[in-house]
């Protein structure tokens, strides 16, 4: 679980945009790699310093995070925390921590270019279950989706008026600013809008200027026939509300199958067992093979042995996304009785001595030389 913003830089959430700085600079400079070369625990303490700076300067994403907690800030997070992965020993990282005094001449900073200033939604994925059956024959289904949405109160616009929305005067809405020390001239993100190029005059009441609220929105979903476990379908813009008013995320629908007992699902085929008693087996049968949708006739042959797997042709599941369908396999198990009554053993009896088991001058006596014959 990830460590709180306030506690890593060690300030209050009260504490003033100097206060946070004044303490990522201390922090920044102790923990800094090329002081510290080759130690892992201080290369990602200062990981964690930066990520936490880099939420707490920026007053909209401080506010997301206040807000949303680090959920809103993961994206963000995963890729500026790769950015400190490698180090030159140069010290060069350190232009971070003089950047607004430099204009980030020391590094890092002086290749930015001007910000984009509205950000993709991120994807969701959200998994269901369905039987074989919904898979078989398709099925639509309701879900409620917890994700985030544009502001209804103000658009997504951060306020309810947009003649609230100024161009920032200190970059003329460009996001950047540009700074010139001795022989480097650079762009660097403006520090009174924070690289949007407009200023909120009145913020929204409801998202309070982030122009995003959390909603759970209720979905139709149409799984199609033929689904299998694991398959994900893609719900285009129903992810998360992108910042700024940016293009929404897309939905991933995960597929899990609930298996039915007696049955085994290998891709569109059905496998499936049927027992049969010996006369059955040996002069065949009509028979009505329970299946997910109902029952299928099929006829078993004379002389079926057990252990005989028959093939019934497009009696599976539908092919995702075409007309035909898969297999049914059924294995054919033969029951040997475990009783039999004097009759049932005098008519075995005479079946065996007509295949030639027994010899023909021997006969019937009794229960216990018919087992004397058989042991």
């Amino acid at each position: 679980m990830k460590s709180d913003y306030y506690n890593i830089l060690g300030i209050s959430k009260t504490a003033s945009r100097d206060e946070i700085k004044s303490a990522y600079r201390k922090l920044a400079l102790k923990y800094h790699p090329d002081k510290n070369p080759n130690n892992k625990a201080v290369e990602e303490k200062f990981k964690e310093i930066n990520e936490a700076y880099r939420v707490l300067s920026d007053p909209q994403k401080k506010q997301e995070y206040d807000t949303f907690g680090h959920t809103s800030n993961d994206t963000m997070n995963n890729n500026y925390s790769n950015s400190y992965t490698q180090y030159s020993g140069d010290f060069s990282n350190v232009g971070d921590i003089f950047g607004d005094i430099f204009g980030n001449i020391f590094g890092g900073g002086g290749s930015k270019t001007k910000k984009t200033r509205s950000t993709s939604g991120e994807d969701l994925q959200y998994e269901i279950n369905i039987s074989y059956l919904d898979a078989m024959q398709g099925i639509e289904i309701s879900v409620n989706i917890p994700k985030k949405d544009i502001c209804p109160t103000c658009n997504g616009y951060g306020t309810q008026d947009k003649t609230n929305i100024k161009q920032c005067q200190k970059c003329n809405g460009t996001g950047q600013i540009k700074f010139s020390q001795g022989f480097f001239s650079i762009n660097q993100e403006c520090n009174l809008c924070n690289g949007k190029g407009t200023i909120l005059i009145n913020p929204c009441f409801k998202c309070r200027g982030i122009g995003i609220i959390k909603v759970t929105k209720n979905l139709k979903i149409k799984i199609p026939a033929g689904v299998d476990e694991g398959t994900s379908l893609k719900i285009t813009g129903e992810g998360n509300a992108g910042s700024n008013r940016g293009k929404y995320g897309d939905l991933y629908i995960v597929i899990h199958m609930k298996n039915m007992a007696g049955f085994n699902r290998n891709g569109c085929d059905l496998h499936t067992e049927v027992s049969i008693s010996f006369p059955q087996a040996a002069m065949g049968i009509d028979y009505n093979v329970p299946v997910i949708e109902g029952y299928v006739k099929i006829k078993i042959p004379a002389a079926t042995q057990a252990g005989t797997v028959l093939r019934i042709r497009e009696q599976g599941f539908p092919k995702l996304g075409r007309k035909i369908r898969g297999d049914l396999y059924v294995k054919i198990n033969v029951i040997v009785p475990k009783h039999m009554n004097e009759t049932q053993k005098r008519a075995l009896f005479e079946y065996a001595k007509s295949m030639g088991e027994i010899a023909q001058d021997i006969k019937y006596q009794s229960n216990s030389f018919f087992k004397r014959i058989f042991r």
